[in-house]
């Protein structure tokens, strides 16, 4: 029999239920990033070169998102990862409309400058680097705001360009692409479609000796056109479908980002690997897409 009190214990525990059904896509928005290891040895790598990576993706700095103390509390975190060289694949502005403040470029850029590696920090930008960035869209001579940020607290930050380091006596390289989507479309920039600001064939040009290249590039979509001279591609953009239920992904930021949504991707001798990235884009939320800090360990 249904006793008033029955009823009155199954509504309340029905009630938090759905609400806890409800809060829980700010749970994993606002969680600890989980640390996700690979450790494989790519083609064309060097023999003997161990080389740990800490990668991070996507922060899209804003409250209460993604605020300073949490992009300080992140790269404590990757700091504690023991990496030999950090890399940053960009979208470090906000990228929504939903915040109770913006982050300036100046403070997100200092905390991320808390970042520290033997063989160094090393970034690109993202799509939402430029998209927000209105001079940028209409001057593309202009210094994009994101990149002038990064590079006065002394990151490195690269567009289109590569480094050569050295890890005991075996060189390898960081090469940066420009990215993918960075011009936006509409009447008021001339432009009919998304207009990349990549050049693969140029970036891999500066590639001057037979030492194991490491891609960085925002957007997967690049990765069929990536060359075996490449070891490995390492992208974020996709903030893994930032919903993700039981492998249905509603929405995707790029045709590509649909095609490799997350994770480690090996084609025709060419390997990938696809950060879920750390913050929000269009909307804050996240399900089965916890965010994540990547520890590549190569060789």
């Amino acid at each position: 029999m249904l006793t008033r009190r029955t009823f009155l214990k199954s509504m309340i525990g029905g009630a938090i239920g759905l609400a806890g059904i409800a809060a829980y896509p700010f749970v994993e928005v606002l969680a600890r990033p989980r640390v996700t290891r690979y450790s494989l040895k790519p083609s064309g790598w060097t023999d003997g070169l161990r080389l740990r990576i800490c990668a991070l993706a996507d922060f899209h700095a804003c409250e209460p998102w993604m605020s300073l103390s949490r992009i300080k509390s992140i790269c404590e975190q990757a700091n504690s990862l023991d990496a030999d060289i950090i890399l940053l694949l960009g979208d470090y502005a906000a990228g929504t409309r939903l915040v109770s403040e913006y982050v300036n470029s100046a403070d997100w850029s200092r905390a991320l400058a808390s970042l520290q590696a033997p063989f160094g920090v090393h970034a690109i930008l993202g799509n939402h680097d430029y998209w927000e960035d209105l001079t940028f869209q209409k001057d593309q001579r202009s210094e994009n705001i994101a990149a002038g940020a990064l590079k006065n607290v002394g990151i490195a930050t690269y567009v289109n360009e590569t480094v050569r380091l050295e890890k005991d006596g075996r060189a390898f390289w960081i090469a940066g692409l420009g990215d993918q989507m960075a011009l936006l479309p509409g009447s008021a920039y001339g432009r009919a479609s998304f207009v990349g600001i990549d050049d693969l064939h140029g970036t891999l040009s500066q590639v001057t000796d037979d030492a194991p290249v490491l891609l960085m590039a925002h957007e997967p979509d690049i990765f069929p056109r990536v060359p075996d001279r490449v070891s490995l591609t390492l992208c974020g953009h996709t903030h893994g479908g930032q919903i993700n239920i039981l492998g249905w992904r509603p929405g995707a930021a790029s045709a590509g980002s649909r095609r490799y949504p997350v994770g480690h991707y090996r084609e025709e001798n060419r390997d990938m690997i696809v950060s879920k990235g750390l913050g929000c884009s269009i909307i804050p939320v996240r399900i089965g897409a916890w965010p994540e800090i990547l520890l590549i360990d190569l060789g």
